[in-house]
């Protein structure tokens, strides 16, 4: 078979979520994007265009070789990630498969999906303010069964209840410091009022920062044993943070038997290696747009199951787009997998992209497509009014 060879790499901003395009000489075109408020990263991704023209999408391995050196953690991963898909979109459209055939096929026809960011949120830091939230997503008509809740340093909440940690609530997206006996008690009684509305009808995960110092995050673990998580997550390291504490993270998971869970930043298996072969927590969370694609995601899953770590793949700020490549690979995944984090959908998603199943969550799951590569098309005309004046993505 001759080669394929890529023509073109675009990038264009929709509602703050950098969507990507690479084109071939045969016609077809593969779609990936970028989380959201990622509007920076757009010369990054086309950085990378030289590095791609003349090359066979289709071998999708050699391609990353050229690239996969050149990013890092969390958010500078983001642009060799979303190529790494959209490459396998194209593969997929080129074989008449979907990308989950290529992979090596599906575990399972449906993925479990768990809910962070769909319905509303609470009003504010009370216990109350959980619950009535609880109550109201616990009766979406999706169904979702796991539900996860921003506590402690992340969501602000310790910026915004007073007395709550030794340090500064200074602006910006960074708090860190040892939280008060105040601040665990605040914390610990959010977390007991969503678990009143949950019960064991449904799995409750915590994302708690980063922040935490090492002592705090095993008092809070400890205190919640009772409530039987499913996790406790990023206490320490995570969320945009450069670096991994895999040694703290190991002396928090070894003395609690509530579950301990980080990854959402990390990049590529390198990043994952310590972190899972010294069993330092019990979930990991990669995030597809950040690990280096799916591919990535998949392997990072198949080590962790060989030293008994569970993976809840990362995706609240994926869009349409990533959840397609999410739906995908978690198809694939071994039986170490909970559930994947439900992209929140804005409701242009749904009007400039084709192809999922609608309605797209049944009883806390999404069907499995089986269409070629990532199962979904762009509607150009829809997306063209969206693009900022002048861009040339669609021409």
């Amino acid at each position: 078979m001759m080669d394929m060879k890529i023509t073109d790499l675009k990038c264009t901003v929709v509602e703050g979520y950098p969507i990507v395009r690479i084109d071939t000489d045969e016609g077809i075109s593969g779609l990936s994007q970028l989380e959201f408020n990622r509007d920076y990263n757009k010369p990054q991704v086309l950085f990378y265009k030289r590095f791609l023209l003349g090359q066979d999408p289709r071998n999708v391995e050699r391609v990353m070789l050229r690239i996969r050196h050149l990013g890092g953690f969390k958010p500078w991963g983001s642009a060799v990630s979303a190529i790494e898909v959209a490459l396998w979109d194209i593969a997929g459209k080129a074989a008449g498969l979907p990308v989950y055939r290529l992979l090596g096929g599906k575990i399972r026809d449906r993925v479990r999906v768990y809910n962070t960011g769909t319905g509303p949120g609470p009003k504010g830091w009370a216990p109350e303010d959980y619950a009535e939230s609880a109550r109201k997503k616990k009766s979406l008509p999706e169904g979702f069964t796991i539900f996860k809740y921003a506590i402690g340093f992340h969501g602000r909440m310790f910026a915004q209840v007073p007395g709550s940690f030794y340090g500064e609530p200074e602006e910006g997206y960074r708090l860190r410091g040892h939280v008060t006996e105040r601040g665990l008690k605040h914390a610990i009684n959010c977390i007991r009022a969503l678990k009143e509305v949950f019960g064991d009808e449904c799995g409750l995960a915590i994302d708690c920062g980063p922040g935490f110092s090492p002592q705090a995050a095993l008092s809070l673990a400890k205190a919640v044993e009772p409530l039987n998580l499913l996790w406790l997550e990023d206490l320490i390291t995570g969320d945009y943070t450069p670096y991994t504490a895999v040694e703290a993270f190991r002396l928090v998971s070894s003395n609690t038997t509530t579950p301990i869970h980080t990854g959402e930043q990390i990049y590529l298996r390198y990043g994952f290696k310590d972190l899972i072969e010294k069993n330092a927590v019990d979930v990991i969370g990669p995030d597809p747009l950040d690990d280096g694609g799916i591919a990535e995601l998949k392997w990072i899953a198949e080590f962790a199951d060989l030293h008994g770590i569970l993976i809840a793949p990362h995706g609240v700020g994926d869009g349409m787009i990533g959840l397609a490549a999410l739906i995908q690979v978690c198809a694939t995944l071994p039986q170490n997998y909970i559930a994947f984090e439900m992209p929140r959908l804005d409701s242009f998603w749904y009007e400039i992209v084709e192809g999922l199943p609608n309605p797209l969550v049944k009883e806390g799951f999404i069907e499995v497509p089986d269409k070629p590569g990532l199962g979904v098309e762009l509607n150009e005309k829809a997306l063209r009014k969206r693009l900022p004046e002048g861009d040339d993505f669609l021409s």
